[in-house]
């Protein structure tokens, strides 16, 4: 096979992991999709239980309809505090499929036969599940955030080992403890506009930039809070939120560090 052509395959074979990835994904975007300190949901709206974390969200018919009475996991916490009807079933497996492949596809085109594609692959899926859970409900669950985190610094580790690759693990580790301290710092000062699942997913977000160096690292970081900027200023123009409300930054520092991960792929 032509060097050419294996180019040419590398987003086609990577949208097609992403699409099978993200079709699967739904169960655990539902499950994982309760509000912070709740146990992961166990039941769907009808009080059925709800097993295993990947397949398509369950009883989709029935999370349309209003719950019955004393059903277990039925409601969830409301924002105020009271019980609310249950969450609709979420993304199906279409849009999750289209995203996961789209992302990985783009990923895998700009990073190559690199061995480090396979850390971004592995990876992509878990990102976008938990961009999803953020926008919903405002929590980044740690089963995603620290295993994930953990996955691409032994990953990385790995790939350091094999001819071809572009990165280096030293900075990786780096980037992951300097940008989950600075996230860190950041809730700290003001932990009402910073979530502590931010600081967890930054210590992946700097590994993966990390690799690359820390120009990607700046790069990401910046990306992702202008991104965020951007979304809070036009929530507070449309009248839709006011400077004190508070927005899910996990899609934002997902979507920053992927932006500076393909600039530093494609120019390394």
């Amino acid at each position: 096979m032509s060097a050419g052509l294996a180019d040419a395959l590398v987003p086609v074979v990577a949208g097609l992991w992403g699409a099978a990835a993200g079709a699967l994904s739904p169960r655990a975007a539902y499950r994982f999709s309760v509000p912070p300190d709740e146990p992961w949901r166990r039941y769907c709206p009808a009080g059925h239980p709800v097993r295993g974390w990947v397949g398509p969200a369950p009883c989709a018919p029935c999370a349309r309809r209003p719950a019955p009475a004393g059903a277990p996991d039925a409601g969830a916490v409301a924002v105020g505090g009271g019980a609310g009807p249950a969450p609709r079933p979420g993304p199906g497996p279409l849009p999750l499929a289209l995203l996961t492949a789209g992302v990985c596809a783009v990923l895998a085109g700009a990073t190559g036969l690199r061995p480090e594609a396979v850390v971004w692959l592995v990876l992509a899926p878990a990102w976008v599940l938990l961009a999803v859970v953020d926008l919903r409900v405002r929590r980044l669950p740690d089963p995603l955030t620290l295993p994930s985190a953990a996955a691409a610094l032994a990953l990385l580790g790995l790939a350091a080992l094999v001819p071809g690759h572009a990165g280096q693990w030293s900075t990786a580790l780096l980037g992951a403890l300097g940008l989950s301290a600075g996230y860190y710092a950041l809730y700290r000062l003001n932990p009402a506009g910073m979530g502590f699942g931010d600081v967890k997913l930054a210590l992946g977000a700097g590994g993966v930039l990390g690799w690359y160096g820390w120009p990607a690292v700046l790069l990401g970081t910046l990306a992702g809070f202008l991104l965020g900027a951007v979304y809070g200023g036009v929530l507070v123009l449309t009248r839709r939120a006011d400077r004190t409300t508070a927005i899910a930054f996990g899609p934002f520092l997902i979507t920053g560090a992927l932006l500076g991960l393909l600039a530093a792929a494609r120019s390394a």
